[in-house]
């Protein structure tokens, strides 16, 4: 892909992902842009992304990158940091039913349902202390969309009690909660070796959790055991994937249910599911935007581009939620009342995302709860209080300012 290719450059700091999303179909289905310093072609289209996310001759393995573009990449950036990424996320192949394997039964739907009434203490655990708070405006997204995925996973992993403040702390300055510094490489580091260390008192004290059976998987003899260095990145990305998305869909849903007050009685009276609106914020505001990389094996085209072998290809999420070829006139509108759509916003084929069950079951226990313990919250800024993510990855705001009235009785 030569320079005068690239269309787009992709801003971290774009106030507004579906404006660009707009301008990225209009320029075609595949389409050369630079993301954070890294030429890719970004797939536009549902249909379009739903292929390159199955097509065989695009791996994840960053082995496959063109080497010459893999040295150009500047480090430390968030696109590298996940193209670098040592764990099943972009592991192919055996390497990555290994990898999955032992961690997949956790997150079954059967499973997943039977941390219902545990969620459902943690949400209302925050709604008590939302309603503690002094009145005015309060920060839904860090004080209650924030701190429930984050005790969920910690609770699911087997995080020892006496060191969740400790981690929930260095998450927050890793993963950007709030006000922190530019640079956060120390506090990253710091959060690994924390749970290096809570490895280590899991491998002392064995409990039902998912640590635990990481650690199994890398202790017993057998052709699909996991290397210690393998059980310790699976650990680290499951805690950070396993919260930082959901944190974005529960502050996305609960942003489009306070500017649609139409579609929130519907909801609230019964006439249709907080499933359902899950589902269609998932499609209509997905909560990652772009998400690297997959790398051409061999060359090959698709839908008429020819991608030459190395070259890297992006997945863009929130574009193909609302893609008018694939969704029709209904694109560009949220409507919980239309059928259920089918979304690619948690993957699709073997990369189709683990905790899809636990991300749908925590945004529908808080927001069912959320809505029901304030019934007078209201927006307290409309658009112009909301602050970007500043990440090409994720697709939400920063804060989102609210009003929550009075408790319900």
């Amino acid at each position: 892909m030569e320079t005068e290719d690239v269309v787009f450059v992709l801003d971290p700091a774009s106030d507004d992902v579906h404006a660009d999303s707009a301008r990225l179909r209009q320029a075609g289905s595949l389409v050369p842009v630079e993301v954070e310093g890294v030429r890719a072609w970004a797939a536009t289209r549902h249909d379009t992304l739903a292929a390159v996310l199955t097509h065989p001759d695009l791996s994840r393995d960053i082995s496959h990158w063109d080497p010459a573009a893999r040295a150009a990449a500047p480090p430390d950036t968030a696109v590298t940091r996940l193209a670098s990424d040592t764990s099943m996320l972009n592991a192919e192949g055996e390497a990555h039913h290994r990898l999955r394997a032992p961690v997949s039964k956790a997150f079954t739907a059967r499973r997943v349902q039977k941390l219902r009434p545990r969620i459902a203490e943690f949400v209302a655990c925050h709604l008590d202390r939302l309603a503690a708070m002094p009145p005015g405006v309060v920060d839904l997204r860090l004080e209650f969309a924030y701190p429930i995925p984050r005790d969920v996973i910690s609770e699911l992993m087997g995080v020892p009690g006496e060191l969740r403040d400790e981690l929930h702390k260095l998450t927050d300055v890793a993963a950007r909660v709030g006000d922190t510094p530019d640079d956060v490489t120390d506090a990253r580091r710091q959060l690994r070796g924390l749970l290096d260390e809570i490895i280590e008192m899991r491998r002392d004290t064995p409990g039902e959790d998912l640590i635990t059976d990481l650690i199994a998987a890398s202790e017993h003899d057998g052709a699909d055991r996991l290397t210690r260095s393998e059980a310790r990145d699976t650990v680290e990305l499951l805690f950070i994937a396993g919260h930082v998305t959901t944190v974005n869909l529960i502050t996305n849903a609960s942003r489009v249910m306070l500017t649609h007050p139409d579609q929130l009685a519907r909801v609230r009276s019964g006439e249709h599911p907080w499933s359902a609106v899950i589902e269609e914020t998932m499609r209509w505001d997905s909560p990652i935007a772009h998400f690297p990389m997959r790398y051409a094996v061999r060359d090959l085209e698709i839908e008429g581009v020819k991608l030459r072998k190395g070259e890297a290809v992006l997945g863009c999420f929130a574009s193909a939620g609302r893609d008018p070829d694939h969704y029709g006139e209904r694109a560009e509108r949220f409507d919980v009342t239309a059928p259920t759509p089918t979304h690619l916003s948690f993957g699709h084929g073997p990369h189709f995302c683990l905790g899809a069950p636990l991300a749908r079951l925590e945004a529908e226990v808080a927001l069912a709860a959320l809505f029901e313990a304030f019934p007078d919250l209201t927006l307290a800024e409309r658009g112009d209080g909301w602050r970007p993510l500043g990440t090409v990855l994720g697709n939400s705001t920063k804060n989102l300012p609210v009003l929550l009235g009075r408790r319900a009785a």
